[in-house]
């Protein structure tokens, strides 16, 4: 009798809460879908024939983008050197492309939403490859698509849609014509990269001073374990109008001061340092970024960009990463006042290593 009573009492407790709304046996109720809400281009062909001038005329604007922003590039030449130029360059090729990329946005957005079949379908999905009834029933679908689309018969919505989605890729291919050699007849070494940055600001007699104040740099002053981004002393009298930036970007240096003993130096280059002060270009040659991170202890030069490590105390060779080469030292000495002076420009074009490929 007891049995019986904690049989029952197990069915109730297992029973399922009223308020809980649990339903065992009824199935789950299919809501199909909600009524088909026309829109005003389904109803009045007025507004029909307005959104679709309004899809055309963003593509046709975004295939004036285009080609406004190849002829900004030509109007405002970033070779110029020129403020002003540049400036103009970066500010009316990045309008174009925008307008180039929106219009083409927008129209697509607004032609699907106005125009295309808003109707709702349903596809089951089969778990077989499909036979040659199934390929014609997906032929056929794609006929239905481009018909409910318009894709076909929209011929200005179609041909303006692909003369903006080519000419959107103009600017691209156009921006590519900066990074070629701009030699002229004159100097067919103008545009050699091997050229322009085998040759930097530093000379023989040229002061190491600070980055970017331009005070002088003593011998004396340099503390052991220390390190100094430095420049030339001609290049703080230069001017941006006069490629300040582009000579900086290849004479920027780091020096440092290590124990004279701790120096491995060839033959040939026991003269490049001076009582343990070396100096080497702040160019990564892997891509070209500045390595500014100096580890006093390990006595490793760091680029941040992709951790390529550099020994100091070894012609600055690679132990770490991707760079292919050493970075370049730059010679240095003392003149009759103690102020660290170069004894000339780098020995090998500072940067990346590709640039040196043919």
């Amino acid at each position: 009798m007891a049995h019986d009573d904690d049989s029952k009492a197990l069915d109730r407790a297992y029973q399922p809460s009223p308020g809980l709304g649990v339903a065992v046996s009824d199935p789950v109720h299919n809501p199909g879908l909600p009524p088909h809400r026309a829109r005003m281009t389904d109803k009045d062909p007025r507004v029909e024939k307005t959104a679709d001038r309004t899809v055309y005329t963003l593509f046709y604007l975004s295939l004036a983008g285009s080609i406004w922003a190849v002829a900004a590039y030509m109007l405002f030449p970033i070779e110029s050197g020129a403020l002003i130029d540049i400036r103009q360059n970066n500010l009316f090729i990045g309008l174009g492309i925008a307008l180039a990329l929106l219009s083409i946005g927008i129209g697509a957005i607004h032609w699907s939403k106005a125009l295309m079949s808003d109707k709702e379908h349903i596809e089951f999905r089969h778990t077989t490859r499909g036979t040659d009834a199934t390929r014609e029933a997906a032929i056929k679908a794609f006929s239905e698509a481009n018909e409910e689309s318009g894709f076909g018969r929209r011929t200005m919505i179609r041909n303006s849609l692909f003369a903006a989605v080519v000419a959107s890729i103009i600017p691209g291919v156009t921006l590519f014509r900066g990074l070629a050699p701009h030699s002229t007849p004159d100097d067919p070494t103008a545009g050699d990269p091997v050229h322009l940055l085998k040759h930097t600001m530093w000379e023989e007699g040229s002061r190491l001073v600070r980055d970017p104040d331009g005070t002088p740099i003593r011998a004396a002053d340099v503390t052991l374990g220390s390190a100094f981004h430095v420049i030339p002393a001609e290049l703080v009298e230069l001017g941006h109008e006069d490629g300040y930036l582009e000579e900086k970007a290849k004479a920027i240096v780091l020096m440092m001061r290590l124990r004279p003993e701790q120096l491995i130096e060839a033959e040939d280059r026991k003269d490049w340092s001076y009582d343990g002060i070396v100096a080497y270009s702040k160019v990564c040659t892997h891509v070209g970024c500045p390595v500014a991170l100096y580890e006093q202890q390990t006595h490793h030069l760091l680029c941040p960009c992709h951790q390529s490590q550099f020994d100091v105390t070894d012609h600055a060779k690679v132990i770490f990463g991707p760079a292919a080469r050493p970075l370049p030292q730059l010679p240095i000495t003392v003149d009759d006042e103690g102020y660290l002076i170069a004894r000339s420009d780098f020995k090998e074009p500072v940067g990346p290593s590709f640039w040196e490929r043919h």
